[in-house]
């Protein structure tokens, strides 16, 4: 694993040494902090969970999609009352990854 080290303003560059300029802020290496292992590894851990929930959010939005098609459609009242109720769970889905992903941020464990 590449050494981490982060920025005051919170942006994780991965490599042997700070970058010259921060991509995010402009700050300079020498406003960069060296992570320790442990918190190199939580990093890498949350980018993982984190794209997980990313994924969540994606395939959500898909079912969400399909279900306002299928509202469209409206073959049936049967139909639409599936669609409808997957609407309503796909958007809980999207606000508890989210909610997730909001609470990994304000615990620093974004990366």
């Amino acid at each position: 694993m590449k050494k981490k080290w982060k920025c005051v303003c919170g942006y994780i560059h991965d490599g042997d040494e700070p970058p010259a300029a921060c991509p995010k802020c402009g700050a300079g290496p020498d406003k960069f902090t060296a992570l320790d292992d442990k918190a190199a590894e939580l990093v890498e851990r949350s980018r993982h969970t984190n794209a997980l929930h990313c994924r969540l959010v994606d395939l959500a939005r898909q079912i969400e999609a399909a279900c306002k098609d299928g509202i469209a459609d409206n073959l049936d009242p049967a139909c639409v009352r599936v669609f409808q109720g997957s609407l309503e769970r796909s958007y809980e889905i999207m606000k508890m990854a989210m909610t997730e992903m909001q609470g990994h941020m304000g615990k620093g464990k974004w990366g």
